[in-house]
């Protein structure tokens, strides 16, 4: 089995140092950079399977090394922050963060959800070796479960880990509504914080990508005062 490498970038020595204590006792390879500059020369020169990325770094600041990662690679990116801004978290999210943890945190969380998000994304197949083998495909829509691949009108579109696993939660349960407890307990494998807004972000970033016209959304559709459901029937080949 492939090592499994994560990237800590965070300024603070003592954050750094912690995580690192926590993860390698995961067996997990760790990485230090710290700052923005040092992450991205230290992403670039590495294979990793996750980043966790503090948003305010000097140098280069988070956001900035979440963007240029998911400019090449949909590896999930884990946000660290001691700022609890409502738009900053949408806007890490926004750009492809796959999750996003306010400090001070509990650093037991944190490992859990780096190994829930690792699993999701073993599982997905990173590697091209998916568990899935089914295409399931919709209108205008085909999925491919074993290639990680989805098809627009015959053109590829680029999801991010999370995106493409929520959309398969959708396509995998169509025509069931649900709400974004359920949604969020689902895809993001976490019982610590139910976000309606982290749930919010991604439908919106997905709709924008799969929906003919994302403004009036016709494959995601909006259950006013209940949630969301995938329209349509599904067929698996």
């Amino acid at each position: 089995m492939e090592e499994i490498r994560i990237l800590i970038a965070d300024d603070e020595e003592e954050i750094r140092g912690l995580l690192k204590k926590y993860l390698e006792r995961e067996h997990y390879k760790i990485d230090e950079a710290i700052d923005g500059a040092e992450a991205l020369k230290l992403y670039n020169q590495n294979r990793y399977q996750l980043v966790l990325l503090d948003l305010m770094m000097p140098s280069i600041d988070g956001i900035e090394v979440c963007r240029k990662i998911r400019e090449k690679s949909n590896i999930p990116i884990m946000m660290l922050t001691a700022k609890d801004d409502e738009i900053d978290k949408i806007l890490g999210l926004s750009i492809g963060a796959d999750d996003y943890i306010t400090k001070p945190f509990s650093i037991h969380e944190v490992v859990a959800r780096v190994k829930a998000c690792l699993r999701r994304f073993i599982v997905l197949g990173s590697d091209g070796h998916g568990q899935e083998e089914s295409v399931l495909t919709f209108n205008h829509i085909k999925i491919d479960m074993k290639k990680i691949q989805v098809l627009v009108k015959g053109e590829e579109v680029t999801l991010t880990g999370k995106e493409f696993e929520l959309l398969k939660f959708f396509a995998t349960h169509p025509q069931q509504v649900f709400t974004k407890t359920q949604i969020f307990r689902n895809v993001w494998d976490s019982n610590y914080i139910e976000d309606d807004n982290t749930v919010m972000v991604h439908i919106r970033k997905l709709r924008m990508k799969i929906e003919e016209d994302p403004s009036n959304p016709k494959v995601i559709q909006t259950v006013w005062g209940i949630g969301y459901k995938f329209t349509g029937d599904i067929h698996e080949s």
